[in-house]
């Protein structure tokens, strides 16, 4: 593309809904790569802003695939997936933007370590001294704790560096992302009863249970936008009722499809330690019945989530001891929380550590 060689190995999807005020960007960013992907597409969520037309009038050498209605990232990156006859699939949000030497780093780094997912260091796109995603670790509680997690680069020491060294991790997060098509496949790619948020928690619980590596590049950079509307909270400071069903859902949904037998039964004080302080949360911020409703949702998928258990189980490579961590949680700043609650999480995070201190040799 424009005169620079392609990586031919690669082909570049975009996930959009109703992303029309930052597709030109994102896919401004994707074409001008210093190694630009064999293809880009589209894959549009039935947007209602004119994004596929758009598209289609600014941008003629990128193909579109119309979804046909919205069920959340997960169908058009599997798609993506499916239809891609590459290597590698670099899955971007429409609301990203590539450095110009993203991808090129991402490749070499993938190439280098045969890793199934390599992710950039993703900064706000409005503060670019200020990280957003970098990678995250399993909480045996069924959230991911988050590398840096706001934190300023600081080149001068104290706050992570813009030129960190590449390094193992757990959990990746979908903004961005290199995929290896062959063990994303092979371990099932995303699953669409999420519909958002979790998604990529579970996928990368599934590459890593199944023995694959998934590796931070924090000299490539990514740039985040917007958010999703009503269910990212980064403005705040009220936290979405969307977001609030769906964390509710969607945690246990990852315990019970994820977590090994023993790992639920001997985490399970916290586990529900966990629950209760989120639903003080959920109290104060009038929104028990979002909480209930995910309890209630997650409850009738019980036969369903067996199945798919039985199945995940089967695969691992990795035991949960290994995967399983208690750092500190991580919780967006702009969050309102009075002095209760900043007590009540503090005594959480500090009761969860030392109960998987306590029980974590027994955990298979």
């Amino acid at each position: 593309m424009r005169g620079v060689p392609e990586l031919t190995d690669v082909t570049a999807t975009v996930c959009n809904y109703n992303g029309r005020a930052y597709l030109g960007d994102c896919l401004r960013a994707l074409l001008d790569q210093t190694s630009p992907p064999a293809r880009v597409v589209v894959y549009d969520n039935d947007s209602k802003d004119g994004s596929v037309a758009f598209v289609r009038s600014e941008f003629p050498e990128v193909e579109v695939v119309a979804m046909g209605g919205n069920q959340g990232p997960g169908a058009p990156r599997n798609r993506g997936l499916r239809e891609a006859g590459t290597k590698y699939v670099l899955q971007v949000d429409s609301d990203v933007i590539l450095a110009r030497d993203c991808l090129e780093r991402l490749h070499e780094e993938a190439e280098a370590t045969f890793a199934a997912a390599t992710m950039p260091r993703t900064l706000f796109d409005h503060e670019r001294g200020r990280i957003h995603y970098d990678g995250g670790s399993f909480h045996y509680a069924g959230v991911m704790t988050l590398r840096n997690f706001f934190a300023p680069i600081s080149p001068n020491g104290g706050s992570p560096g813009p030129a960190d060294d590449a390094l193992d991790v757990d959990a990746v997060i979908a903004t961005a992302l290199l995929l290896r098509r062959d063990a994303v496949s092979a371990a099932g790619g995303y699953d669409l009863d999420y519909f958002i948020l979790f998604e990529d928690h579970d996928l990368s619980y599934r590459l890593r249970a199944r023995g694959e590596r998934l590796r931070l590049l924090p000299h490539a950079l990514a740039f985040h936008r917007q958010g999703t509307p009503g269910i990212s909270y980064r403005e705040g400071p009220e936290y979405p009722a969307r977001r609030a069903f769906l964390h509710s859902r969607n945690r246990w949904r990852l315990l019970l499809r994820n977590h090994s037998t023993r790992a639920l039964l001997l985490g399970l004080p916290g586990i529900l330690a966990y629950d209760v302080v989120w639903f003080c949360f959920a109290l104060t911020q009038g929104l028990v019945k979002p909480w209930v409703d995910g309890k209630r949702d997650v409850f009738k998928q019980w036969g369903a989530l067996r199945a798919q258990r039985q199945t995940i189980q089967r695969a691992r490579r990795v035991s949960d001891r290994v995967l399983l961590q208690a750092l500190p949680l991580t919780h967006a700043p702009m969050v309102r929380r009075g002095f209760v609650a900043r007590v009540a999480e503090r005594t959480l995070d500090l009761g969860l550590r030392g109960w998987w201190r306590l029980v974590r040799r027994w955990v298979r």
